[in-house]
């Protein structure tokens, strides 16, 4: 039985019943899986486990997405999943399980809870309490990536209005359900002025739509050492996909340990839930491997589904089970540490303290709600003109004087060549003769107003995409490779692409 809930156009599933499917993953995965689930059977004796197989062995046999064709079905019938660690197996061209999944499900959002365990488990910032909102499938995480040139390798930046709205929305409506009072957004604006500047333009849209809930803004570099030095000052970030991989990483270590986050994978009908941390083969079957980051992620599968009560009885029996010291070799510390534990006593301990509330932390409660619902996106229809095009050569000489005179004279009526740029630092005209130059060369052309083209100062204008073709004809003709184009466009009267230097 599956509930839809309407919120604008777009439905969010709710899966009616208790069934989860269960990926035990590879390496210290089987392990600490077995201890999470022994635990979940204490707390929510509901559930039913639909065990799927996934990762190494998957790979091994044949199946190059490390997915049994099992996983698609379940998590159709399910819509949850709670996943152990994957190793991926170098060469043969594998893709990542992590990155499959996200993207075949529409997994849009990842969500990192990282606090600190003072002084149970020492850290330098006892009072840090931080969420990680990361947008999930877009960036550099879109893999596509060219060799173009003997030289230079490329990977494309993809960032889209749909998936920033729908990232930076979940942030804000995640912070109000869950009490957060500040959201920070994260980017590298200052450079990446398109990708990066339209995640910050989406953001202070959105913002204004939640006056009860502060906004701000940080370039990433400056907040992610900011989130090294004072983690104690945020609440929760929101960062486009690279970033927010990084910073997760850096908050959960300097909390105590990467082994302690868990970490949920949220898209409009299905969710996955995961330990941060990898598969650890080194001390996979040795009864060492902490499960603390799987339990987290099942803490965070339980408020998915509803399950408020559930989620805080295994959260505060965690807490307990860290007061009283009872750690694994991962955070086990003289004078902190009371007890040293493998994995199956580690999940011993925390089903003998179910029902118990922590003495030292706050006792842990959730709300009682539904998945967050985002409205359906609407694309609004702006009108284009096309200005003119980059054309990227490879072209193996150095004298980039030389290179801008023979393409000059290759534009031909109504065109400019405005510069050459090589590794984005412009060569042609009034280059630096001390760049280091590469095979790959940025040539911009733009249209030019057939009545000015002469004039000392000429009067751009929209060219067709004819016009490109006859160019990049032109070119080849005279022997040069065009490795590939990007069209320049003014966008409701706004340019749409980067300037050059000194344009």
């Amino acid at each position: 039985m599956q509930e839809q809930v309407l919120k604008g156009n777009m439905a969010v599933s709710t899966k009616a019943n208790t069934k989860i499917a269960v990926a035990p993953g590879d390496g210290i995965g089987p392990e600490i899986m077995d201890a999470t689930l022994r635990v979940l059977r204490a707390v929510a004796p509901e559930l039913i486990f639909e065990m799927v197989e996934t990762g190494e062995q998957v790979y091994l046999r044949g199946e190059k997405s490390g997915l049994d064709a099992r996983v698609w079905d379940v998590l159709q019938e399910t819509g949850v999943m709670l996943k152990g660690p994957i190793t991926t197996p170098q060469g043969g061209g594998y893709k990542s399980v992590n990155v499959t999944l996200r993207k075949t499900l529409g997994l849009f959002s990842n969500v990192r809870p990282v606090r600190s365990y003072a002084p149970f488990v020492p850290t330098h910032y006892p009072n840090m309490d931080v969420v990680i909102v990361r947008e999930n499938e877009e960036d550099l995480y879109a893999g596509i990536e060219h060799q173009q040139t003997t030289d230079v390798v490329q990977c494309l930046k993809l960032i889209t209005r749909p998936g920033c709205e729908r990232i930076i929305r979940y942030a804000f409506e995640y912070a109000r359900l869950y009490g957060r009072k500040d959201v920070c957004c994260m980017t590298k604006d200052n450079i990446m002025k398109q990708t990066d500047g339209l995640f910050h333009q989406v953001f202070d849209e959105i913002a204004q739509e939640y006056p009860d809930i502060r906004s701000r803004h940080m370039i990433i570099d400056i907040g992610a050492a900011l989130l090294a030095q004072r983690p104690e000052t945020f609440d929760l970030v929101v960062t486009p996909n690279l970033y927010g991989d990084i910073i997760s990483d850096i908050v959960a270590q300097v909390a105590g340990s990467v082994g302690l986050a868990g970490s949920a994978n949220i898209g409009l009908l299905a969710a996955i839930f995961e330990a941060i941390h990898g598969s650890a083969p080194d001390i996979a079957g040795k009864n060492l491997a902490n499960p603390s980051g799987l339990m987290q992620a099942a803490v965070l599968m339980l408020t998915h589904m509803g399950k408020a009560s559930a989620a805080a009885n295994l959260s505060n029996a965690l807490l307990v089970t860290l007061e009283d010291g009872i750690h694994t070799a991962d955070i086990f510390k003289e004078g902190f540490s009371s007890q040293l534990v493998g994995t199956r006593e580690f999940a011993d301990a925390v089903i003998a303290r179910i029902g118990k509330q922590p003495r030292h932390f706050p006792s842990v409660s959730f709300p009682e709600s539904k998945p967050i619902q985002i409205p359906e996106y609407t694309r609004k229809s702006l009108p284009r003109q096309l200005m003119g095009v980059d054309m990227f050569i490879c072209w193996e000489g150095n004298d980039p004087e030389k290179l801008g005179k023979i393409l000059e004279a290759q534009a031909g009526p109504g065109w400019k060549l405005k510069m050459i740029t090589n590794r984005g630092v412009k060569v042609y005209p009034e280059g630096n003769p001390a760049t280091f130059c590469t095979d790959h060369w940025r040539c911009r052309y733009v249209g030019l107003d057939a009545h000015t083209e002469n004039q000392e100062n000429p009067v751009y204008a929209p060219v067709l995409q004819q016009d490109i073709i006859g160019l990049m004809d032109r070119l080849y003709q005279t022997g040069f490779e065009v490795i590939k184009t990007e069209n320049l466009y003014e966008i409701a009267g706004r340019r749409a692409f980067s300037l050059g230097q000194g344009e």
